[in-house]
């Protein structure tokens, strides 16, 4: 779930007085939204798993998690899907709406894991997520064909992981884990260079979209990264 940025025809590009004072705004954009989605899932998640009365409910209808997986795959789809269609405000509100179902969705980490282990996970993911976008933001290299592979590469993880659900293999989930994180962390720094990239060229009427696509990426790369470290350096209660 990555990569959602609209396509824009050469066309349509609009000359910008000061490309870097652009991106650089426009980043900031994506940062903050970023951060505030983060901490919005962190404290819906926080609030469900201390919730009586929501883990009673979740834990006993297991149907309701499947309605929140497809929930998020429908917000994701449809942003990415209708971002030409949609306002800059809209999308920004499926956004957030999509780190509430997602907050909901991963309160059993705080039920796995201990409190301590979650935030030194967390600093960690924090640290190399901004370690790589910094690489994908100054690099000059073109990672272009990082991107072809860390896709296909994806995909295979996700195939992967369904498999071991059926075959119960520790030895499996260890690997898909190592492999979970040089992905997200390689996706980091390309997801960055293609915001930075499009925030070059965007047309003056897009940058909020692009801010809250490149914000959608950016957050799905540092989720996946924190889950994956977990398995790591998490604690288990």
């Amino acid at each position: 779930m990555n990569n959602y940025y609209p396509e824009y025809n050469s066309s349509s590009y609009q000359a910008v007085p000061d490309i870097d004072t652009r991106v650089s705004q426009v980043m900031k954009r994506v940062y903050v939204k970023m951060t505030l989605a983060l901490v919005v899932t962190a404290l819906v998640s926080l609030y469900c798993a201390t919730s009586v009365g929501f883990l009673d409910f979740f834990l006993n209808n297991r149907w309701f998690m499947w309605v929140l997986v497809a929930a998020e795959f429908g917000i994701v789809l449809g942003v990415s899907g209708g971002i030409n269609r949609l306002s800059s405000s809209t999308a920004t509100l499926l956004f957030y709406l999509f780190a509430v179902v997602n907050g909901m969705l991963l309160c059993p980490v705080f039920l796995l894991y201990t409190n301590a282990s979650i935030a030194k996970t967390f600093f960690i993911t924090a640290g190399v997520f901004g370690a790589m976008s910094v690489y994908g933001y100054f690099t000059s290299q073109n990672l272009a064909r990082w991107g072809s592979f860390l896709i296909m590469a994806l995909f295979g993880l996700i195939i992967c992981s369904l498999i071991n659900i059926f075959l119960h293999s520790s030895a499996m989930e260890w690997i898909i884990s190592g492999a979970g994180v040089l992905i997200f962390i390689g996706l980091t720094a390309w997801d960055t260079q293609q915001i930075k990239t499009m925030a070059q060229m965007a047309p003056n009427d897009t940058i909020g979209k692009l801010a809250t696509l490149g914000a959608l990426s950016l957050y799905l790369d540092f989720i996946n990264l924190f889950l994956y470290l977990l398995r790591f350096f998490g604690d288990r209660r």
